[in-house]
């Protein structure tokens, strides 16, 4: 008895030995395709309104794909006025070709061409499927016949063409696609394709596009690539036609199958934003070039407000862009782990010291403020987060740039805050715990006036005094003392009242708003008994915010006690 997985038959890949592809690099974008409107339109649960289709085709085209597949106006009245709509309305670019597609059949061909009368740029797409499949189980017919019904269609639409042109002066291109040519021998596809180009007259100066689907995805994305290769290496008329594709993702690879077949030659790509399709879907178009983008390749498309681009896809399909779907989901540029939190900050502390042109961020292929996203939500805390994702959070959202020495001790505090709450905390709550550890920390001892005296011993020297009053719990002490600057002589002032168990460590400061508002952050580590101790001082004076800040880490030692 056979087991389950025993009843599929594996793709017989193509001896392809001499292949040239794996060796290329992809240096420009290929022509693209949406066929949103069409193939992603018939996928969905509520196909779109006309509202919305008018809403999608706006929006694709200020992305700036510049062929569009608008629907199937030959098969129902809503894809007849969608069209209609377009073209009657003037809603289509001069620059932008819509492309309608029908199958390679005589009354469905004769009535596309009386939709698109009138439209200036037109690719009439055509199709017939191919497959051993298909011939063997839906079409009852050998090679022969899928082959005649091609080139009768062919003949057809140049006939067409011709009268329509004459009568308009419409720009009429041809696109053929031998269905799911994948499931196709590449020899019987070679062969559809060269006597479909030889029917429709193409040339070098008046190419056809063949488009080779991947219908179905049934391989591993080098064997499609192997097949793209295949075809344009046998092609008769190769300098007569453009190579497309149109990958499905039934085996989740459609992006990389994509990537291979462009490298294998393919010139053109049809696809849908976000992948959206039958089935598991098609290409991602956005993800495919986003992918050049970040290679440095430009995909001459402008993907800058992919939240807009975004809102518009879901508003129109119902659907819902996936979290991390790449580039667009809402956590694709969030990191929680803090490993990954402590290298985001270091490449961007990296980027700010060093002025290198390139972008340079561990776990960020790109930059996200490239497609129109906020650094605010890059790093998130919870559980599992690390020190460098609270010392982030601090530096991006409030201008608190903590000295390395300090993330630790403050990661601490932030991960058991998460350990507490048992989920996810905000910025404004990583900030509060900042504010009350470091910031509203008034006992036990409180600074109740003070003066700063600076007195030059000669033109190379400068002794400053500190005189002030010092209050714990209703107790006064007055503090005295003289040093190099406010920080030391208020340091040594302290001594002089009983607080010889304190060293000084380390010291940074850096301004947190510009302008006339202007304040100061001081960050003041000390050693108390071996063991370290920070405090953070505010005030508009920096000397002030540093005597804040030595004051601090007493309080947060002695309370701690």
């Amino acid at each position: 008895m056979k087991k389950s997985f025993e009843k599929y038959i594996p793709f017989n890949p193509i001896a392809l030995m001499d292949r040239t592809w794996p060796n290329k690099v992809i240096q420009k974008a290929p022509i693209w395709c949406s066929v949103d409107l069409r193939d992603g339109n018939q996928a969905l649960v509520n196909p779109m309104n006309l509202e919305e289709k008018v809403l999608f085709f706006n929006t694709l085209v200020e992305v700036g794909i510049k062929e569009i597949e608008v629907g199937f106006p030959s098969a129902s009245e809503t894809e007849y006025e969608i069209l209609r709509t377009l073209i009657d309305e003037n809603l289509i670019p001069d620059d932008v070709t819509i492309q309608v597609l029908v199958q390679a059949r005589e009354h469905l061909i004769r009535k596309t061409f009386d939709a698109v009368k009138g439209a200036k740029n037109v690719i009439v797409h055509f199709y017939n499927s191919t497959s051993t499949l298909q011939r063997k189980v839906v079409f009852d017919t050998d090679m022969q016949g899928v082959i005649d019904i091609a080139v009768s269609a062919a003949k057809l639409i140049r006939e067409l063409t011709d009268e329509m042109v004459a009568e308009t002066g419409m720009n009429i291109r041809y696109e053929y696609s031998p269905e799911s040519f994948s499931g196709t021998e590449v020899d019987n596809a070679v062969e559809i394709c060269d006597r479909v180009v030889e029917a429709l007259g193409a040339s070098p100066e008046n190419k056809v596009i063949l488009n080779l689907p991947n219908t179905v995805e049934v391989s591993t994305p080098n064997t499609y690539a192997d097949q793209i290769e295949y075809v344009c290496r046998r092609l008769k008329h190769r300098d007569s036609a453009i190579i497309s594709i149109h990958p499905h993702n039934d085996r989740g690879t459609a992006t990389a199958a994509t990537e291979l077949a462009v490298m294998a030659g393919a010139e053109r790509v049809e696809g849908t934003l976000f992948g959206n399709g039958e089935r598991t879907g098609n290409t991602d178009i956005m993800n495919v070039a986003m992918n050049l983008y970040s290679q440095g390749v430009d995909p001459e498309l402008d993907f800058s407000q992919m939240n807009k681009i975004k809102d518009v896809y879901e508003r129109c399909t119902n659907m819902k862009v996936h979290e991390r779907h790449p580039y667009a989901g809402e956590l694709v540029f969030t990191a929680f782990s803090g490993s990954h939190q402590d290298a985001i900050n270091k490449g961007t502390q990296y980027m700010k010291n060093s002025g290198t042109q390139y972008w340079e961020i561990p776990y960020l292929p790109i930059d996200p403020a490239d497609v129109g996203r906020e650094y605010e939500p890059i790093i998130r805390i919870n559980s599992q987060s690390g020190k460098g994702g609270a010392a982030f959070i601090m530096q991006q959202n409030f201008g608190y740039t903590l000295p390395k020495e300090m993330h630790a001790e403050f990661g601490a505090y932030v991960k058991a805050a998460c350990d507490k709450a048992g989920r996810e905390i905000a910025p404004q709550e990583v900030y509060d715990l900042f504010k009350d550890e470091y910031m509203d920390v008034y006992e036990p001892y409180h600074l109740l006036k003070y003066k700063i005296f600076e007195e030059r011993e000669d033109d190379n020297h400068v002794v400053v005094e500190f005189k002030g009053i010092l209050e714990k719990h209703g107790l006064m002490k007055e503090i005295d003392g003289k040093g190099n600057g406010p920080i030391d002589a208020f340091f040594n002032g302290l001594r002089t009242v009983n607080f010889d168990g304190y060293s000084f460590k380390s010291y940074n400061e850096h301004a947190i708003s510009d302008g006339a508002d202007s304040q100061a952050v001081s960050y003041i580590q000390l050693i108390h008994n071996g063991k370290s101790v920070f405090g953070v001082g505010v005030d508009s004076n920096i000397s002030v915010a540093s005597i804040k800040g030595i004051l601090c880490a007493i309080n947060r030692q002695e309370s701690n006690r």
